[in-house]
Formats: structure tokens, sequence, C-alpha cells
């Protein structure tokens, strides 16, 4: 297969849906003679946050001179964002011979889009020879197809009520299947967490022999290259991962790797026409106030136009809540996925809170956003990010459309 009928076949296995459990997975990974071996692991779980903490750990340790390997997803714009290595996405070609090779062992085991992935990441990484590879998991943690590996450290960025329908209905819940990644004797480090669910990661560590590290606020003066009081928050939790795994990262290491880390789609300023934009994947309610927390930091009471598209799963309303704050009205957009929401529902709840308006594209909405000083903010979901980072020159190629 080239790489158009790899993704092809690829993007076709999102049909089997989301299987959470590991049984398959360490199958999956024994048929293709996968084996850990010396490579350091990072595992990174949590509701908000993880993306940035990730690729601060891999920006860190290539800092420090170590070959990084790093799993994130979903992607922006493309597949291969998923899978980068020294900080650069896997080849084309390579994914579709990667692709080629595995895909007897995928059908007959029947493996889901997410274990694709990560067999592939996994493949790609160890064939390479990474020193330390930063994995971050898909949903949850307990039965992510990422939790097969044994870390240096496992890391819990935060908890908040997304993904409910397969994590659960309570923090205490969701915070249990994230505490899964939690291994014996592995130190975890976690971000701010509500009470209830500090408690039950405190429990399993516990259990399991863990030494439990709370980061609760920034811990000492660093320029990190991504904007947001929050981003300090995490430039601590991923400071005392690196401390908790023993890798050797220097002051030195430390300053220059979050100076320079970037991360599209995370308050990230970009013009088109005259028009200025921010864009920010905030997702669910908690990554909103965080998004309207780092508006008023760098605008102050100036309210803008909030361009905004929303899957179907997600809690539309707790977002517009939030986002209410900072927004003068509202342009409400479709997004490009088969888990898109409705439009129409989406017209109403904003509604609620600030004057609406419905535009057919975000093509239409970037055109007659208002020429002004404020930029206007498009967000709500990472899809739409991807689009608008096409739209705007800042990404090659057309957006992979994806339903995970």
């Amino acid at each position: 297969m080239n790489y158009p009928e790899a993704l092809a076949w690829l993007y076709g296995t999102q049909d089997r849906g989301i299987k959470l459990g590991l049984e398959r997975m360490r199958a999956f990974l024994a048929e293709l003679g996968w084996e850990q071996g010396a490579t350091r692991f990072l595992h990174v779980a949590g509701t908000n946050g993880k993306g940035s903490v990730c690729a601060m750990l891999d920006s860190i340790c290539q800092a420090a001179g170590m070959r990084t390997g790093l799993f994130t997803s979903p992607h922006l714009v493309t597949f291969r964002e998923r899978i980068r290595l020294d900080g650069e996405m896997a080849a084309r070609e390579e994914i579709a011979e990667e692709l080629t090779r595995i895909r007897g062992v995928c059908e007959a085991m029947e493996s889901t889009f997410f274990e694709i992935a990560t067999a592939l990441a996994l493949e790609f990484f160890r064939r390479a020879g990474m020193d330390v590879v930063v994995l971050e998991t898909g949903l949850g943690g307990r039965l992510d197809a990422t939790n097969v590996v044994r870390p240096e450290v496992a890391v819990i960025t935060s908890v908040g009520l997304d993904h409910m329908q397969l994590l659960g209905g309570t923090l205490g819940g969701i915070a249990r299947e994230k505490a899964g990644i939690i291994k014996a004797g592995v130190p975890v480090v976690t971000g701010p967490l509500p009470d209830e669910a500090a408690a039950v990661v405190a429990e399993v560590a516990a259990a399991r022999g863990a030494r439990l590290i709370e980061v609760s606020e920034p811990e000492r003066e660093c320029a990190v290259g991504l904007k947001g009081a929050h981003q300090r928050i995490n430039a601590a939790v991923a400071l005392r991962a690196l401390e908790a795994a023993r890798l050797g990262v220097g002051p030195e290491h430390l300053a220059e790797g979050l100076r320079r880390v970037s991360w599209p789609g995370r308050f990230q300023y970009a013009t088109q026409d005259g028009r200025g934009f921010i864009l920010d994947g905030a997702h669910n309610p908690e990554a909103a106030r965080r998004l309207a927390q780092t508006w008023r930091e760098e605008y102050g009471t100036r309210r803008t136009e909030v361009i905004l598209g929303v899957m179907r799963d997600k809690d539309a309303r707790g977002i517009c809540a939030e986002l209410a704050a900072v927004a003068q009205e509202f342009a409400i957009v479709p997004v490009r996925s088969p888990r898109a929401g409705p439009v129409e529902e989406l017209l109403e709840t904003a509604g609620e809170w600030r004057p609406c308006r419905v535009c057919v594209s975000l093509v239409e909405a970037m055109a007659t956003a208002r020429r002004a000083e404020t930029p206007a903010l498009i967000t709500g979901s990472f899809f739409l990010i991807g689009e608008a980072l096409v739209l705007l020159g800042l990404a090659e190629g057309e957006q992979e459309i994806s339903a995970q």
C-alpha cells in the first residue's frame, strides 16, 4: 500500500469502535514480536494538559541530547503528527510500509484504530532505538492501549468530567481509570486534582507502593513557550516527572526545553487578511475555563467573537458557560468530523449566553470575522483547530478527517 491507501485502510478500522482492554493489545504486540527492551517510557494521562506536558517532556529530553519518541492523539491535520521521532513527524513512506507489514495481523485480530496506532508507534520507536519515549494515553489509562509498558514515571495531569460515557460519571470513577497507569514501585506525579480524585489516586499509589508526588503550583521561575498560567503548572509537573524518572536532565536542559517548546492549538496566534485569530482546542468545560483565564491574562476585560464548533459527545453547555466570560458573540460552525454535533443544537445552547450567528463553514466564519485589535477566538474542538491551521497556511496538505 502507498500512503493514501494505507491511511484509507487505517481510518476504515474506526468502524470497529473503541474497545477498552489490554488482553487483545498484548496479544497483538506479541504477534508483532514487540518487546519494551531498554527503552525508557514516560507515561502521561489526564483529562486536560497531557498533550502540553508530553510536548514539554519531549522538548526537555531533546535539549538534554536524548533521542526521543513522542506518541500523542488526536492529530490536528495529519496522522503523522501522532508519531514523532526527535521532534519530526513519522515519514509517509515509512508509515505506509509498516502498516502494510502489520495489516494481516491487524485484520486477523480485528484490532481497533487506536490499538493499531499505538502498536505502530511502539514499533517505530523500537526500530529507531529511542532513548526515551513519551507516551500519551488515549482514553482513561487503566484499559488504554498504551498501558502495556512499564514506565520510569507515571503522570496524571488533571482529572475532570469528560468521556463520561466510557470512564464513568464521577470524578472518583474517572480518577480510578486514570490511576490505572500507576505501576508497582513506579513514582507517580500529579497536577492539581479535585479532592475526590486526589484521594483515589493516593489510594491506588499506596496500594501499589508507588511514591506519590503532588504538584499544586509552579515551583521555579522558567520561561515557558506556551501561554497561560496553567502552562506553568504543567511545566512544574513535567519537571517533577523528569526528576522522579532520574534521566539525568540538568537545569540548563530544563530551561532550554521549556523555552523552545511549541504545541499547536494551545492559545496559538495567527493572522489572515488583516484579521487576527487565537486557536485553542478547548473541548470540555475545564479546558474552556483555562482558555478564558488565559484570554484575560493576555487581553484583560476585552471580549471577542468566539468561533465555536463542538463534538456531539461533549458538554456543549458547560463549554459555552465558561466561554461566555470572554465572548461578545458566538459564530457557530460545523466541525468536519463524523462525531460533530448538530449546529442547530449548539446555536440554541450558545444563544442562552450571548448573541449568535451561524456560518455554513469555518471559511465563512473567518472571512466575516471583524477586523479589530482583539483577535477572534476559534475553539471547541481540536478537529476545528486542524481545519483552521490548514486555512491559515500553518500546516501542509489537506486535513485528514478522523473520528478518534
